[in-house]
């Protein structure tokens, strides 16, 4: 019987980052993902770290990984062909590109799929390969040549084991139909359809945009007569391209710096200048600039906090409902231990993502971002299907039903709103037809929500804040040791 492209159910899983065991020793991470509800961990292995010299492999990381594996939760490795000697670009980190001999390539992703077989499911060719000069340093035809040598290799060490098209990310599903990006992947898609199971989507941007974006890229794979299952590789937000009003005033300080003459023997980068005008000028900025900033006023990261917490159930109910049954939350946590740099963009753009941190070397420290994801996952818990409800005269309104195998209701709301001031508005009085014997009701924070009750119908508020209503008693708060 042939084995279906992903296994059955749904599972919530969290990315540790994109550097483990490159800056510093590699520590425990997985005990951490399932003290949060994740039952799926994704994690990168560059060739350089498994393979530094020619023939010479190295499995300090690899066997870091695996040591802490845990049989409940399912395991996806991201391979990035980055090599300071097999790569056509050197590098030990990003960006990936091709390899110099397919011959070695393969031996090196044949000898690190057989390493760990029968323990990572998910196998993933690159991230994002239409982010190039970024994430990877080469063409289309490229990619899809070197897809084809991984795939190959994944499937004769473990037949059993998934192969993951690199990422279809924001640039690819934010551009225009003719841009540099879709005509990439577009490329791959046509011509690589045999060489992966599972369609990779990363969704970041507006929230609600995402049951379009997952259309979007199986219509991607229908236009060249066949379809794959759509997993979610990341996911989180709000990031910068979500505040219209606070990209332009980005990119307007981006624009200066790399248009300005530089006197005298300048060494420091376009990037790291930009942040530091930006810093130089936070006052004069937009609140939805300045909250991404480390050190703003304590009531914007609050605010930031709490649009974190929102995102992660709304995210996550929108793309189950779209039938995706693999979502991974991006990231788990810092890359080290006590670092920061508040001049590094990426840092800028998307460290405030971070679910954990570090107390001194111990990563113990909850966000409250990762108290949201254990609430979400504690009420998700079992679940088969999420189906949206559609309400008359109201396309503002949110309602997803939840099945869950051996457990009571559940359905999920919120409405659409201002994604910065949308907790200012008046909350919507929501009636819902309910014929079980307990309601109970709690937002995203775990606050309790009432509940009033005529016959078989219930009625509670509802805003931008994610509501779950239950049949079920509520469970106490959630919290996890790690």
């Amino acid at each position: 019987m042939e084995r279906e492209a992903v296994p059955a159910g749904i599972r919530l899983g969290i990315g540790r980052g994109i550097g483990y065991g490159l800056f510093g020793e590699p520590d425990a991470f997985v005990p951490q993902v399932r003290a949060l509800g994740g039952t799926l961990v994704r994690v990168y292995v560059y060739w350089a770290q498994v393979e530094p010299e020619p023939g010479r492999f190295d499995w300090a990381t690899v066997d870091a990984i695996l040591d802490q594996l845990d049989p409940a939760a399912e395991t996806w490795f991201t391979v990035c062909s980055s090599s300071p000697w097999a790569t056509r670009t050197p590098s030990g980190f990003l960006p990936s590109s091709p390899a110099k001999d397919d011959a070695r390539y393969a031996h090196f992703v044949d000898r690190l799929v057989s390493r760990c077989r029968g323990r990572v499911e998910y196998w993933q060719c690159d991230n994002e390969p239409s982010n190039t000069g970024l994430l990877w340093d080469g063409t289309a035809p490229e990619y899809v040549e070197q897809l084809a040598v991984f795939a190959r290799a994944v499937r004769e060490a473990d037949p059993a084991a998934r192969v993951v098209l690199g990422g279809c990310g924001y640039d690819v599903l934010s551009s225009p139909q003719d841009s540099t990006a879709r005509q990439f992947f577009d490329h791959v898609v046509d011509r690589a359809r045999d060489d992966y199971d599972l369609f990779c989507v990363n969704l970041y941007g507006d929230p609600h945009d995402i049951p379009v974006h997952v259309d979007d890229v199986r219509a991607m794979m229908r236009r060249h007569g066949y379809e794959r299952p759509v997993v979610a590789g990341e996911y989180n937000g709000p990031t910068l391209f979500e505040f219209p009003e606070a990209q332009t005033a980005f990119e307007r300080e981006m624009t200066a710096v790399f248009t300005a003459p530089v006197p005298g023997p300048e060494t420091e980068p376009p990037d790291r200048r930009t942040m530091r005008a930006l810093y130089d000028r936070a006052a004069e900025l937009p609140d939805t600039l300045r909250m991404f900033m480390e050190d703003c006023p304590p009531e914007l990261s609050a605010r930031r906090d709490r649009i974190n917490c929102r995102q992660i159930v709304t995210r996550n109910i929108l793309a189950l409902a779209a039938g995706i049954s693999r979502t991974v939350c991006w990231n788990l946590a810092p890359e080290i231990p006590g670092y920061h740099d508040r001049l590094n963009l990426m840092g800028f753009l998307y460290g405030k993502l971070a679910l954990l941190d570090y107390d001194g070397t111990r990563l113990t420290v909850r966000r409250p971002s990762a108290d949201a994801f254990a609430l979400l996952a504690a009420r998700l818990e079992g679940v088969d299907h999420v189906r949206r409800v559609a309400v008359e005269h109201r396309p503002d309104l949110y309602v997803f039903t939840v099945e869950r195998h051996g457990r009571g209701a559940l359905e999920v709301a919120w409405t659409a709103g201002d994604v910065f001031a949308g907790e200012e508005e008046a909350a919507t009085r929501v009636e819902r037809p309910w014929p079980h014997a307990e309601a109970h009701a709690v937002d995203v924070f775990g606050t309790p929500v009432p509940v009033e009750r005529d016959g078989g119908v219930i009625a509670l508020p509802v805003s931008v804040t994610p509501v779950f209503l239950s049949a079920e008693s509520a469970p106490g708060p959630v919290s996890a040791t790690v």
